[in-house]
């Protein structure tokens, strides 16, 4: 069995290039930075190592890239390694392996306070909260059985399909 799966967390560092092929086919190319940091073990040194990731997205997904992503933005990707090969004008052929990707998790939309991005969630204003009392089922109880007894919004248990 073979398996070709990656999965990225990480910020781009530019918008998402977006284009569409001559035959119709919309596509996305994103650039996508990855780190991580270790402790040498001699020296107790702390380390950081930063990787870049060219990310390939086609069709819907380009789309939804383009439309929410732009370079800073957080996201995960969830692809496969492809690696395409060309010659290039000098007569020398070239590699580039990139991610193709498979599903696309957009990050937590930055919250912004004094040009800086936070990304706390922003707690909503007090006129906008109200308490809604939340109803307790005890299943113990045996249901309504006459109509008079049911409010209109009550679901009936016997409805419930399991």
């Amino acid at each position: 069995m073979n398996l070709n799966k990656v999965y990225l967390i990480g910020r781009l560092v530019a918008d998402p290039e977006f284009r569409t092929t001559p035959s119709g086919q919309e596509v996305a190319t994103l650039r996508m930075a990855t780190n991580r940091v270790w402790k040498n073990a001699s020296s107790g040194e702390k380390n950081e190592a930063t990787e870049f990731h060219t990310i390939v997205v086609w069709g819907r997904l380009a789309q939804i890239a383009n439309q929410y992503l732009n370079k800073g933005a957080m996201a995960m990707i969830e692809g496969r390694l492809q690696t395409r090969s060309w010659e290039g004008q000098d007569g020398i052929k070239r590699y580039r392996t990139e991610i193709v990707a498979e599903n696309l998790q957009l990050g937590p939309k930055p919250f912004k306070d004094a040009g800086k991005p936070s990304f706390t969630k922003e707690e909503p204003a007090p006129s906008q909260t109200h308490k809604e009392e939340i109803p307790i089922v005890n299943e113990d109880q045996p249901p309504a059985e006459s109509d008079s007894d049911i409010e209109e919004d009550e679901i009936k248990l016997k409805d419930v399909p399991f």
